[in-house]
Parts: structure tokens; sequence; C-alpha cells
């Protein structure tokens, strides 16, 4: 019997089209990430490696919707192949078995560089922005999460003892983030 072919989708923004990455495959299961490709920790690549079994074949666009590092890149397919699954890139033609000719493993390598390159370029280009912005007095930073009264009703409950878990929970916000009002109000 043959496995599942499952494709693996991921956009950067919102707005980006996701349909048009595997149009036209035939595929049992889609997962979808609407996050960038600069790390793996994404919800449906998560539950895609958990999924996919020995006679399956994962099914992508293209290498950098899959990752934008050469190690992760690599890792990925590695680990997928080793649970026998099959890793097909349609764009750059690629089938990785775990067999994979050296010619095979070298198309990986320079097209994972690439896509690692290109992130690289996207880094630069945004750091090159903001400065520019900030030279017009254009850029104010990022917008703040919390009004300034939410922000101090914050710091009053986590200097009456609240955990920094539960201040995060209630104001929706990543424990980092209360981390920094605090710091920003000197509690920390």
């Amino acid at each position: 019997m043959a496995g599942q072919r499952i494709g693996y989708v991921r956009v950067s923004t919102l707005d980006q089209n996701e349909k048009r990455q595997l149009d036209g495959q035939v595929l049992d299961r889609v997962f979808t990430d609407k996050a960038s490709g600069r790390d793996t920790t994404r919800p449906e690549l998560t539950e895609l490696l958990r999924f996919a079994r020995d006679g399956n074949t994962v099914v992508l666009r293209s290498m950098d919707r899959l990752a934008r590092n050469l190690d992760d890149l690599r890792a990925l397919v590695q680990g997928l192949t080793r649970k026998g699954v099959r890793v097909e890139f349609v764009k750059e033609s690629l089938v990785f078995t775990g067999e994979d000719s050296p010619m095979a493993n070298l198309m990986r390598s320079v097209m994972g560089a690439f896509a690692e390159f290109e992130r690289s370029l996207i880094r630069e280009r945004q750091r090159e922005g903001t400065a520019l912005a900030k030279q017009r007095g254009a850029y104010k930073g990022r917008k703040k999460t919390l009004t300034p009264e939410r922000a101090d009703e914050l710091v009053q409950r986590a200097g009456s003892g609240v955990p920094k878990a539960v201040l995060a929970r209630d104001y929706w916000i990543s424990r980092e983030t209360v981390y920094h009002y605090l710091r920003h109000a000197k509690l920390e």
C-alpha cells in the first residue's frame, strides 16, 4: 500500500496566497504555517513531523518553504528520510529518500545555501531601511503592546507578587514582554 502524499506550505505574511504553492498537486493532507522561515519553531511543521510515517511523501513547493537555514534544511530532510519518508521539492525537481546521490546532496546544499543567503539579504535590507528611517526621524520603533495605563497596572501587579506567567497570560503578551515592561519600570 502506498503512503500518503502530504503537502507543506509556509507563507511569511498573512496576505500571501498559500494556495498557489502546491497548486496541481494531488495531496491527502496539507499542513500550512503562516510564519517566518528563519527557524523551525512552527506549529504546523511540528505537527507534520509528528504525523509523517514510513512510506509517506512530503511535497513542498521549494526548499526555502521548509527552511531558510542550511543546517535546518539538512536536519529536517534527514530526519524525515530516516523515518522512511520521501521528500519532494517541486520547484527544484529534487527528491530525497535517504539513499540520495552525491549530486542530489550537493544540490540540496547549494539551494539551501541560496535560501540562507536570501534570508541574510532580507535582514540586511531591514536593518538598512530602519537606519534610514531613523535618520529621517520617521522610525518610532515598534508600537507598544500595552497602553501606558495597562503597563502601569502590570507593573503594580508584578510589584504585589503576581507571577510573571500569570501576568503574561492576563495581558496576552509573552513573558519576555512582561520582563521588558518591568525593566523599563526598573522593577525586575
